[in-house]
């Protein structure tokens, strides 16, 4: 029987342990390297960030399964007892150029259900957490329930390459979109995306494709304050495959997904 206080409170000692030696690794030179192209880059801190978690969770939960972006995982392929979906560093890139805007995030799931969610903005020392049923939080403080928000008023977080030629969407579909909305921001970290959405920062963030890390402890937020999350089709995600995701405030995302997305299907 998982003692989910408990784990609560190892998950909090172990981000901010982590967060600190990323905070400390600034002062230091990184050894980059670079995965599936020249642009999406891994560093030693990522892996060394992913190692630390594994190790500490293996040693304290040996009958959890952990899924991880850097190597540091199972190998399994259905969610059953208590799952870690671990991204050490999310936004790397920014990490690496700008010391800003990424962040650790962590679902842990029992079964399908999302149980616990964490984004931690290292830099600004702001925690996202979301447990099932119990609502979620910055710091220590409770997000309120997100409310209605019309598209005209909306800022909606996308990256540009969505409105330009590209291999998975035709750019004339949200061209109209970004046109019709307030504003349209980019950091560069699905996580930080997912967290300003929960806490009402942004009011809707879409992309094309995001692995289970990047989006596993979002969603738990995003849900318990009453966002709705999908793919760009309406349908829930998995979290355990890779999938578009479409995230927004009540109302606001059946609106984009009818009046803007119904031709992406």
């Amino acid at each position: 029987m998982t003692n989910w206080t408990e784990l609560d409170r190892n998950v909090r000692k172990w981000i901010h342990e982590a967060g600190e030696t990323i905070r400390q690794s600034f002062k230091t030179e990184l050894n980059i390297k670079t995965k599936s192209n020249r642009n999406d880059l891994v560093t030693d801190m990522d892996e060394a960030t992913e190692r630390f978690f594994s190790e500490n969770i293996r040693q304290t939960y040996p009958e959890h399964q952990i899924l991880g972006e850097e190597g540091y995982g199972d190998d399994f392929t259905e969610l059953s007892g208590v799952t870690w979906i671990i991204d050490p560093i999310d936004g790397t890139m920014n990490f690496v150029h700008q010391q800003r805007n990424f962040a650790i995030s962590i679902g842990i799931y029992d079964g399908e259900e999302g149980k616990l969610g964490y984004i931690y903005d290292v830099v600004h020392d702001e925690l996202y957490f979301a447990g099932k049923g119990q609502g979620a939080y910055m710091n220590d403080v409770k997000l309120p329930e997100l409310a209605p928000v019309n598209v005209q008023d909306a800022i909606v977080a996308l990256n540009a390459l969505w409105v330009t030629e590209n291999k998975r969407i035709d750019p004339t579909i949200l061209a109209p979109l970004v046109k019709d909305v307030r504003g349209t921001r980019s950091y560069g970290s699905a996580a930080i995306e997912l967290a300003y959405v929960a806490s009402g920062r942004l009011d809707a963030y879409l992309t094309m494709r995001l692995a289970p890390w990047d989006f596993a402890a979002g969603k738990i937020l995003i849900e318990e304050v009453g966002g709705v999350v999908t793919d760009l089709n309406g349908a829930s995600l998995n979290p355990l495959n890779k999938s578009s995701v479409f995230v927004a405030k009540p109302g606001l995302h059946q609106t984009v997904l009818s009046e803007y997305l119904e031709q992406n299907k």
